[in-house]
């Protein structure tokens, strides 16, 4: 696979969030205010980039029996560590994002990557390969939250843009609205990949 093509295999082909439904959890919680789906992309980004990494330069050391355990081990790690760093310097997307932070540790994206690709391939590839994945995890979090806040609430990074007045969906902003804009941007995706297929074959 080309290093590009590992690139955006994430972002697009096999996009966490709306192709592989992977990370739902924070998905559907972080997703409420794009400030905070950014904060919450980014975090698992740097996470993804820097496990994949150690994960790919120790896969022919880690036996195979307590390779789990030890990517966990060493996901905690770099978690720890960006969250220290968040409560110095952006206090504010730390207390946003709450234990969402510390369950990136468990994050199914996380995992998955370090079990399928950085335990299988070199650095470099597992490095963009963890990019390609954050950014697309980054991309799918950023979709759903422009489109609760801004329908929601009348507002994106906490802008008005409607006018005082404007009285939005409040259920978008609610556990069900995140569910009803998920399932309608899988919905939109699958059928312009199905046009795209029936295009290819005439």
């Amino acid at each position: 696979m080309s290093k590009m093509k590992t690139f955006l295999n994430g972002i697009i082909n096999e996009n966490p969030s709306f192709v592989q439904l992977l990370g739902m959890c924070p998905l559907l919680a972080v997703s409420t205010s794009l400030k905070n789906a950014v904060g919450m992309g980014l975090t698992a980004t740097l996470v993804l980039i820097c496990s994949n990494a150690v994960i790919s330069l120790l896969r022919k050391l880690i036996p195979g029996k307590i390779r789990i355990a030890s990517y966990i081990i060493i996901i905690a790690g770099f978690v720890t560590m960006i969250q220290m760093l968040l409560k110095a310097y952006l206090p504010e997307i730390n207390n946003a994002l709450g234990v969402f932070i510390p369950l990136i540790v468990v994050n199914c994206i996380i995992l998955a990557r370090a079990e399928a690709f950085a335990s299988k391939n070199g650095v470099l590839l597992s490095i963009l390969d963890g990019a390609g994945m954050g950014l697309g995890f980054t991309l799918g979090l950023s979709v759903l939250a422009v489109i609760r806040e801004i329908l929601g609430a009348g507002q994106i990074f906490g802008f008005n843009l409607f006018g005082e007045n404007f009285q939005g969906v409040t259920m978008l902003i609610l556990a069900p609205g995140g569910f009803l804009t998920l399932g309608i941007v899988i919905g939109i995706i699958q059928l312009v990949r199905s046009k795209k297929k029936e295009g290819g074959k005439k």
